[in-house]
């Protein structure tokens, strides 16, 4: 034990004295947490939009000003025909461009069916699909307030009954983006520091040759990997501590949860990643080296962990690759916790999947690292 403690004491030592890495320990990652959650959203806003009006009535006018009173939409172009919204779309000056056929108010008024055009620029598909749902919205309940005016200018004295769906949003009340993208993005900063320092920290050993002169000494291959990954699981833990303190004074996100559950979970959670650490480091000779092969993983790890993207969407393949990502347990675990209020017995079966993968890491990591004595 006293051993161990030595070693410890000497990697906590190691890694204050080097000014480089102290930024990216604590400040880069607090950066991050910071800009990434304001960013990262799924909501689309500014939407540039431009129109053909080819029927000039009150009703095509009140349809537009519809668009206008949308805070997701910046109708910035009026063209006269066809072509000049094509042009425009091509040069990448409008998003969405809305054509309002000849007749429109009469055909209404005819209750008859009318085709809106709508042209939308979907290089970005997710992008795309969104703006579709806005304008398809806005259109809905445009046509619902329209023939409701009409039947109320009519001599009809019967009203129509409007049939309304009252919404009850569980764990999100404010439909907040950031309540979601925050824990997932704590998540990712977590990881990545954690794994790319305890694989760099080890390489750098060998780079500089202190690592084969700790081969030679009478020190434990045992005594060594704890000392060594040890500092970077407190790092880890402190790192989450921020993570969750700055959550909830800047973006108010709620905990729900138990915070020694997500300390619990995220705690052997760490294990697997210094595991990982380890484990490339093993096979790399340069922090070059090692940097790249974790930014391979964690590239993979993140794109499928369903932080960006709903792990329900991918293709059955892909669901069945994410079982073995570790990344999305934790996401899952994160929000489950801090957003339901989840308890023990709800991520179990996630914890248990977790400790597999710790045992099963540590394992490889210990079995691939060669101490000559």
């Amino acid at each position: 034990m006293r051993v161990i403690l030595y070693i410890i004491n000497k990697e906590f030592r190691q890694i204050f004295r080097n000014k480089g890495m102290l930024p990216i320990i604590f400040i880069l990652p607090l950066l991050q947490l910071v800009i990434l959650s304001n960013a990262a959203t799924y909501e689309i806003n500014n939407i540039s939009f431009g129109y053909i009006d080819n029927d000039h009535t009150y009703t095509s006018r009140a349809l537009v000003d519809k668009f206008r009173a949308s805070t997701f939409f910046d109708v910035s172009h009026i063209f006269s025909h066809a072509k000049e919204g094509e042009s425009a779309m091509l040069q990448g000056e409008v998003d969405v461009v809305f054509t309002i056929p000849e007749h429109f108010e009469r055909d209404l008024l005819k209750d008859k069916n009318i085709d809106l055009g709508v042209t939308i620029n979907a290089i970005d598909g997710a992008a795309a699909g969104v703006e579709n749902v806005y304008i398809n919205q806005i259109v809905k309940t445009f046509n619902k307030n329209l023939a409701v005016d009409l039947v109320q200018r009519s001599t009809n004295k019967v009203q129509p009954v409007q049939i309304e769906g009252i919404p009850l949003f569980w764990y999100n009340k404010t439909l907040n983006y950031k309540t979601f993208m925050v824990p997932g993005i704590l998540v990712l900063l977590v990881t990545m520091i954690t794994l790319f320092l305890s694989g760099m920290n080890i390489v750098r050993e060998k780079e500089i040759g202190t690592l084969e002169q700790i081969n030679v000494t009478p020190i434990k291959k045992h005594h060594f990997i704890i000392g060594k990954l040890f500092p970077f699981w407190v790092i880890g833990m402190g790192l989450l501590t921020i993570g969750l303190v700055l959550a909830k004074l800047i973006f108010a996100t709620p905990m729900l949860g138990s915070l020694p559950l997500m300390y619990l979970y995220t705690s052997i959670y760490l294990l697997v990643i210094l595991g990982m650490g380890l484990f490339i480091s093993n096979f790399t000779d340069t922090q070059q080296q090692a940097m790249f092969i974790a930014w391979f993983f964690v590239v993979i790890f993140i794109l499928m962990s369903g932080l960006f993207t709903p792990i329900e969407s991918m293709p059955k393949w892909a669901q069945l690759l994410t079982e073995f990502n570790p990344i999305k347990y934790f996401v899952e675990i994160m929000r489950m916790v801090m957003l339901k209020g989840s308890g023990f017995y709800d991520i179990l079966p996630q914890l248990i999947k977790t400790t597999f993968y710790a045992l099963v890491m540590n394992a490889m990591a210990v079995w691939s690292y060669k101490k000559v004595s």
